[in-house]
């Protein structure tokens, strides 16, 4: 289910960014029900809503309404430190990944490796990235020789 696109008198409309410990529960469970049927967890909205309990009156109500702040302000770059086993083909394989979902290497930064380990920092421009944020985290976190990432700032 894609977010629809807001017309030109939609745009006119006040726009506010809310902690999501002070939203309506009904507001969160339609984040929850969207997310499910964006990742293909749920076949349909009547099957979502029972998921997360919410009615589809609520859903309806709330589903054009309520983002993720992701969704609207999209980062275009980002930085990311690396903790990293000194190996052969490690950085070689970092930038793989990374170019595997469509990020573009702005710069590179590494230490000379001491005692088995090197630092990296890559800017990368994400705009064109085809997956979320945290899921390319979570990817590169499982790369063998990759200790940790941090995010170091985000933004643009």
């Amino acid at each position: 289910m894609g977010e629809r696109i807001l017309g030109k008198r939609e745009y006119q409309k006040k726009f506010y960014l809310v902690r999501e410990d002070v939203l309506p529960e009904a507001m969160k469970k339609t984040l929850e029900a969207k997310e499910l049927i964006e990742r293909k967890k749920s076949v349909s909205i009547w099957d979502a809503v029972q998921q997360v309990d919410l009615s589809r009156s609520a859903f309806y109500k709330y589903r054009d309404t309520v983002l993720p702040f992701h969704r609207v302000v999209k980062e275009k770059i980002i930085s990311l430190f690396f903790y990293l086993e000194d190996r052969p083909g490690a950085l070689s394989t970092l930038l793989a990944t990374v170019a595997n979902y469509a990020c573009n290497v702005l710069t590179i930064h590494q230490t000379i490796p001491l005692q088995g380990r090197a630092n990296v920092t890559l800017s990368l421009d994400i705009a064109s990235m085809n997956v979320e944020i945290d899921d390319l985290l979570a990817e590169l976190n499982r790369l063998e020789f990759v200790d940790k990432v941090d995010v170091l700032s985000s933004g643009g």
